[in-house]
């Protein structure tokens, strides 16, 4: 944070020196292009030196407004909610049981779905022809499988992350 400050107030206080000569071409598109190069058809914008630069007093004043709240921390205001420690263990308590049945949901459901996925692997797609010959439909049985194969890999994803959040320190 200190150092941006000071890079802008550096930035502020050599603007003056730094203004250069801006270009500015329309082609037969209409796309407007700045540079500042001068090329065919271009033309120089006049531009204010002035109206982009900031006294260095000033840059020294937003310094120091910034640095003496950059490091300080509100106070908790005195009508600021507040709860003893049993009710917040009470709540850590319920959200913890929360998690563990939701997990043990999400293994439930992942048990269903690798039993589904098993079962759609032993089932191709098939399907009769005109002279009454049966046909593997490949296409078919991959998206099948596929769409079986993200909803199991969905619930581990969603057990990790449960397991994840119930191993984290409170």
């Amino acid at each position: 944070m200190k150092k941006r400050l000071f890079l802008l107030l550096i930035a502020f206080t050599l603007s003056d020196q730094a203004f250069a000569e801006i270009y500015k071409r329309v082609d037969a598109d209409g796309s407007v292009t700045y540079s500042n190069i001068k090329s065919k058809g271009s033309t120089r914008l006049e531009l204010d030196p002035d109206a982009n630069t900031i006294s260095s007093d000033r840059a020294k004043a937003l310094v120091r407004i910034s640095n003496s709240t950059a490091n300080k921390r509100a106070p908790t205001p005195e009508d600021f909610p507040r709860i003893d420690k049993n009710t917040q263990n009470q709540r850590d308590d319920k959200r913890k049981d929360i998690l563990q049945h939701e997990l043990a949901s999400e293994k439930t459901a992942l048990d269903q779905a690798r039993k589904a996925y098993a079962e759609g692997e032993s089932k191709p797609e098939v399907y009769k022809g005109a002279n009454g010959n049966t046909f593997r439909n490949a296409p078919k049985f991959e998206e099948k499988m596929k769409n079986l194969q993200a909803n199991v890999n969905s619930h581990q994803k969603n057990i990790e992350l449960l397991q994840k959040e119930l191993d984290s320190p409170k």
